[in-house]
């Protein structure tokens, strides 16, 4: 395998490369995209480096291989054999789903929004699930320059609710209480 170059020096006019060569400006809407989605990764990896239940953490490696199939789904200017089999799947989303479900059975039903807080890590869920509406709305902004599968969106959006449920898990494991939002009256 051949070793990858950090710097190239390509990019230093403000441009990059799309996987198969066109280069665009680093601020195009793919650029920004899949950017969100490496911001997104990076605290999906940093939720995993505080003590909390070792199946969540095993769940988020597999949600980062995830988001990193849909960044290079989103770099490639070609859509080819590869880069659909990166996509993600409905049954990715049902796995979502199922461990949403999964902690939702054990938590108290909610009965107003949430604050976010409480200690670093629900605090990092909820950073997750923020960046992750950011990342879901800058490929919905792609849509309108090209065919996006919608099951990215659908993924995302659901990717956001898991994160949610996360935080609620930790809050309940570590024995914290959410803080109820409620509206004045």
């Amino acid at each position: 395998m051949k070793k990858i170059k950090v710097y190239t020096k390509t990019g230093d006019a403000g441009t990059t490369s799309l996987i198969g060569g066109t280069r665009v400006p680093k601020n195009h809407p793919r650029i920004e995209a899949y950017g969100n989605l490496d911001e997104l990764n990076v605290f999906t990896g940093a939720i995993r480096d505080f003590d909390i239940d070792t199946d969540i953490k095993e769940q988020l490696v597999e949600i980062q291989k995830k988001i990193m199939n849909i960044s290079a789904v989103l770099a490639s200017d070609k859509q080819t054999n590869k880069t659909i089999k990166l996509a993600v799947t409905h049954e990715d989303i049902d796995w979502l789903e199922k461990k949403i479900d999964e902690m939702d059975e054990h938590l108290p039903p909610l009965k107003s929004l949430v604050i976010p807080g409480g200690n670093q890590a629900i605090s990092a869920c909820h950073k997750a699930r923020v960046i992750c509406r950011r990342a879901e709305r800058s490929i919905i902004s792609l849509t309108l320059l090209f065919k996006v599968d919608t099951t990215i969106i659908t993924y995302l959006n659901r990717l956001s609710d898991y994160f949610f449920m996360v935080g609620r898990k930790i809050a309940m494991d570590k024995g914290f209480m959410e803080t109820p939002w409620f509206p004045r009256k």
